[in-house]
């Protein structure tokens, strides 16, 4: 039951305080704030002052040359973004009676998914409501998993170690990880490589192989190699990964049915091992907080009816 304060909080609440803190927030200051809000300085700061006054909590360290949300902070805009998020739906919900389905997707993915099963998913929606547009933006895996649990986008496509809070997860496809050198690298076009040739080579790494992050089975796979423990180059994005290799700054890894190709061009060479290779599974996110306007249920429609039709061993690119 709520108490007494909580009953009358929504209804002291000025939510445009919501809307400048949040704006506070993605902009890192309040100066930057006023810039991207047209408005006066001392006008954020009596807002930002204002909203703290109404929660009882302290929501910025303010000092001079220091910025940092505090721990209330960014619970608050974690809330303020979703509830910017639902705002947002209002206008494909309330069209939701009309016959033909129309409205906006917007997929949030890590770089560089390959999955011929999703593709096609798409190109039926497609076919089927021409009227809806996508949009597909590419961000760090954890990044995809914030923009779905702020409701900031429609559906997120990502790799992740345990199970996000509060967000539901399918297996959309699993891969395999291999290493690979270019056309330049000692070994390339050699069959037969022994595993201690690669002992002390430079590496190319994804920046989620370190830190703990999703690919840490691939990093473990790099020290089975014997790579060299000191990176040479590191990017979160599969392409420029990709682009080190073959420029032969390091060996990296690269999903298995992402470099066949390549292999095929002869950009791309595999090297040992070639057996007990990490496999990593990707994920649909969906934020079940958000109420999901027609054409998006009807997306969504399609992607269960599709994992469900084709097996998970179907789905495994090997």
């Amino acid at each position: 039951m709520l108490r007494p304060y909580e009953q009358r909080f929504p209804w002291n609440l000025d939510w445009n305080l919501l809307r400048t803190f949040m704006v506070v927030v993605e902009q890192k200051g309040i100066s930057r704030a006023a810039d991207f809000l047209g408005l006066k300085q001392p006008t954020i700061s009596s807002a930002l002052k204002r909203l703290e006054d109404v929660t009882g909590q302290q929501l910025v360290d303010r000092k001079p040359n220091r910025f940092q949300v505090t721990d209330a902070g960014r619970v608050l805009y974690s809330e303020c973004a979703a509830i910017f998020g639902a705002v947002a739906q209002l206008p494909a919900l309330m069209d939701a009676d009309r016959e033909e389905l129309t409205g906006h997707i917007s997929i949030v993915l890590a770089s560089h998914v390959v999955s011929p099963h999703f593709d096609e998913v798409l190109e039926a929606y497609a076919r089927r409501h021409p009227r809806v547009t996508f949009s597909m933006v590419v961000e760090e895996s954890a990044e995809v998993a914030a923009h779905i649990r702020q409701n900031r986008a429609s559906f997120g496509i990502c790799l992740f170690n345990g199970t996000p809070r509060n967000l539901t997860t399918r297996v959309l496809f699993r891969e395999f990880f291999g290493l690979y050198c270019g056309p330049r690298h000692r070994l390339f076009g050699r069959s037969n490589i022994a595993l201690d040739e690669l002992a002390g080579e430079p590496s190319a790494s994804f920046q989620t192989e370190i830190e703990g992050g999703p690919l840490v089975s691939v990093g473990q796979l790099r020290e089975r190699a014997g790579l060299a423990a000191g990176l040479h180059g590191v990017s979160s994005s599969l392409p420029e990964v990709r682009r080190m290799i073959v420029a032969n700054i390091g060996i990296g890894a690269l999903p298995v049915h992402v470099a066949r190709k390549d292999v095929r061009l002869g950009e791309l060479w595999q090297v040992p091992p070639y057996s007990n290779l990490p496999r990593v599974d990707i994920h649909l996110l969906t934020n079940p907080r958000r109420s999901l306007p027609p054409h998006e249920v009807a997306f969504l429609a399609m992607i269960d009816e599709m994992l469900a039709r084709v097996s998970i061993d179907e789905r495994t690119y090997r």
